[in-house]
């Protein structure tokens, strides 16, 4: 994947991420649109499909609503890169299917607008401007496939629907 960055500092929360006084708001779409509105009230608007989001450390702390990650990826971005996640955010990243990689390296050395390359399987980001590439641990085949899938949800529901299909039930 390919976009341009947007770049973060330490201890982005949920709350500016996707604001307290947005958690009634019923779908990903009206999330996204007032993801990280606090810090970077241009974001919503400005954010293409593909880009790619640069933090700090401790990216997505705070309370441990999947509203957050989901707002993310609803908006358009194709991956968060930082220097660490919270353990919570990491998670529910996985379970809604953004990608997510920890590479300090590449953090430390991009600036706002710059753009990267981000390959998930082999855990590689390379800035552009730079034409440095960064090493980082790739996911396991098991969260890749997940995070392909689109989160948790439809990766169990396509694994029931082949298990029913293989063993011959549940068909009309």
């Amino acid at each position: 994947m390919e976009g341009s960055c947007w770049k973060f500092g330490d201890n982005v929360d949920t709350d500016a991420i996707i604001p307290a006084r947005y958690l009634n708001v019923s779908t990903a779409e009206k999330l996204a649109q007032h993801c990280m509105e606090d810090i970077a009230p241009e974001f919503a608007a400005a954010v293409r499909p593909g880009d790619i989001i640069i933090a700090g450390d401790n990216f997505g702390c705070g309370s441990s609503r999947e509203h957050a990650p989901l707002a993310i990826k609803r908006a358009g971005v194709a991956c968060v890169v930082a220097k660490s996640f919270a353990r919570i955010f990491y998670r529910n990243a996985v379970n809604t299917g953004l990608p997510i990689l920890e590479c300090p390296e590449a953090v430390q050395d991009t600036e706002n607008g710059d753009q990267l390359t981000v390959d998930l399987g082999g855990g590689t980001v390379t800035n552009l401007r730079t034409g440095r590439t960064y090493q980082t641990s790739p996911f396991p085949p098991f969260v890749m496939n997940i995070i392909k899938a689109g989160g948790l949800v439809p990766y169990t529901r396509e694994r029931l629907e082949t298990q029913a299909a293989t063993l011959g039930c549940c068909q009309e």
